[in-house]
């Protein structure tokens, strides 16, 4: 359904903005504790009765996290949070009755009686805004700079909480499937290398960085120390020597 008046903008790239929110599997999911606290810390920082998490799919947007607000989620064709998300730049209206995009908006002639709208896109580390945190008012207002730079941490944040969701949730994939193949991972009785699903053999560390986002340090055990780095593990344990024997000498005082 498109409504004149008030159709938000099209987005250039809408293909890859709704493939990296479909990459977080959020749409639908319950209420989390770590993203109420941040609608509910937005709201008492701008003294607004409602905040809102928003994420904005294909024909809605729908609400992670609300604050003081009871509908869970809202055509796309009427929200603001559609407008938001067309530009990295927060979009602030001061009085929605004022402006000719919203004015006739069914959110600002009905419940909840939009004036004051202040969105911070979310924007993911590829550059894809997938919805706002948003804040909102019955009466015209601003927000202050203070407000203004908190409210830009914050979406920051729900950002990060995202990104880690969007690991676990690969991790979890990369657990599942070593599961689905029923426990059994085909490694080589010489070199130790895994066959993975295409067949193909690779080194433990490049296939578990493919299915997962593992990283890896390296270091030295000390079997392979003793076997590969004799004369270090020597020089070492002399130096280990000395240093003990240096503790337990006793320390000369300075003549005056």
């Amino acid at each position: 359904m498109i409504i004149l008046g008030f159709t938000p903008p099209k987005i250039s790239n809408e293909e890859e903005r709704l493939r990296a929110l479909a990459e977080y599997r959020i749409l639908g999911t319950q209420p989390e504790q770590c993203y109420d606290d941040i609608t509910k810390i937005a709201s008492l920082t701008c003294g607004t009765p409602i905040s809102l998490m928003s994420l904005v799919d294909s024909d809605k947007q729908w609400f992670k996290s609300k604050c003081g607000f009871e509908t869970q989620e809202t055509s796309r064709d009427v929200s603001f949070c559609a407008h938001a998300i067309a530009s990295s730049e927060p979009l602030i209206i001061e009085d929605a009755l004022l402006d000719e995009r919203f004015k006739t908006n069914p959110l600002v002639v009905e419940e909840p009686k939009i004036r004051l709208y202040a969105g911070f896109p979310l924007q993911t580390p590829n550059d894809q805004r997938i919805g706002t945190l948003c804040v909102i008012d019955r009466k015209p207002g601003y927000l202050t700079d203070k407000q203004h730079q908190i409210m830009e941490a914050l979406s920051r944040q729900v950002v990060s909480l995202l990104e880690l969701r969007k690991r676990s949730i690969r991790l979890l994939d990369a657990l599942t499937h070593m599961h689905n193949m029923e426990g059994i991972l085909t490694t080589c009785s010489y070199c130790k290398e895994v066959r993975d699903t295409d067949g193909e053999w690779q080194h433990l560390e490049k296939y578990l960085s493919k299915i997962t986002d593992i990283r890896f340090s390296h270091g030295i055990c000390d079997s392979c120390m003793e076997q590969h780095f004799p004369d270090v593990l020597e020089v070492w344990s002399d130096d280990k020597f000395n240093l003990n024997n240096n503790k337990n000498s006793p320390k000369c005082k300075k003549s005056k």
